[in-house]
């Protein structure tokens, strides 16, 4: 194997990695609004995440910083064309962060209020927009000759991205409303529990959709049995979610996201992002990525430092690892 083809695989564990973790991430700040029944409530699911929100988006720098380094050309062409989505998104990322440390710097109901609004928003928006950026990566872009993407904004609204960003939607919401069983305790845990239920049937109807469409335009055998792993795991999370077994349900929910994006990279391999004009005009593994030089030395530190990375971020998860509820809660000034 060689190095553009390791370096191809690494990229598609950080973005596994990010979607996993972020994943419950957007789906605590989606039910903030859907599940939570007052202000307490909402303060218990924020602080389920409190401790490792930030620690969870240091995947997407990862996977964004590995891209620039192993495939500029990929880079290049997607920031360039997809530009206006992914702003969106980091003004969501830069806007959430600050709406999680602000939000109880003032006692005024309208100044959390408007900052909890934020957290719900800058959470739903980017878990949408992940999805259509990836179905749109899936399915093939206008690129041209000369490796630049040559549409428009609307032609990245099409049917196939709409659904993809659904389901993401709907899948990170569903493994969010799982984590929050599992982390939650007293009513908010049975509701939690309740809630996935209903969002599961919803994720498992959408996502079949999604993933048979993607296999028939662009699988095969491997992408097949992605695709069967991840409609199990979905089935036996909610499964488990029935039987209360939420380390269960968690466990294979987040397999369900694992196998999703491992169809995703499958599909496109050799290619990092076809061309919808001519198969000739796409980015590949060997005409995007940086020179051999390059990917030796980025995998030597990354050798080094990941297993660093993932001990700590480990750790972290270990020492905040009890369940919250509303009874852990302080009241307000």
């Amino acid at each position: 194997m060689e190095l553009h083809d390791v370096w191809f695989v690494l990229i598609a564990v950080l973005w596994t990695g990010y979607f996993f973790l972020e994943g419950f991430d957007f789906g605590i700040g989606v039910l903030t609004k859907l599940l939570a029944r007052d202000r307490k409530e909402r303060r218990v699911l924020i602080n389920t995440i409190g401790p490792v929100w930030d620690g969870n988006e240091v995947w997407l720098l990862s996977a964004g910083g590995a891209t620039f380094a192993a495939f500029p050309e990929w880079y290049a062409t997607l920031f360039s064309g997809f530009y206006l989505p992914l702003l969106v998104i980091l003004l969501c990322l830069i806007v959430r962060g600050v709406a999680f440390e602000y939000r109880a710097k003032r006692p005024e109901e309208k100044w959390q209020t408007n900052w909890e609004h934020a957290i719900f928003w800058t959470s739903l928006i980017p878990a949408v927009l992940w999805g259509v950026v990836f179905g749109n990566i899936v399915r093939g872009v206008k690129i041209d000759a000369h490796m630049e993407y040559t549409g428009s904004v609307l032609d990245l609204l099409n049917p196939y991205a709409l659904l993809g960003g659904l389901v993401t939607l709907t899948l990170f919401t569903f493994h969010g409303a799982v984590f929050a069983g599992l982390k939650t305790a007293g009513d908010i845990r049975a509701r939690a529990r309740g809630l996935a239920l209903k969002l599961g049937a919803v994720t498992v109807v959408l996502a079949l959709a999604f993933l048979i469409w993607t296999q028939l335009d662009n699988g095969d055998g491997r992408s097949l049995i992605a695709m069967a792993v991840a409609a199990a795991a979905l089935v036996g999370a909610i499964a488990m979610t029935a039987a209360g077994r939420e380390g269960w349900s968690f466990a294979l929910s987040g397999v369900a996201i694992a196998a999703t994006v491992a169809m995703f990279f499958l599909t496109l391999f050799p290619n990092v992002m076809p061309s919808s004009l001519n198969d000739a005009w796409s980015l590949t593994v060997t005409n995007a990525s940086s020179s051999p030089y390059t990917l030796k030395i980025m995998t030597w530190c990354a050798g080094i430092a990941t297993p660093v990375v993932l001990l700590y971020q480990g750790w972290t998860y270990w020492v905040f690892r009890k369940r919250i509820g509303t009874q852990h809660i302080a009241e307000a000034h």
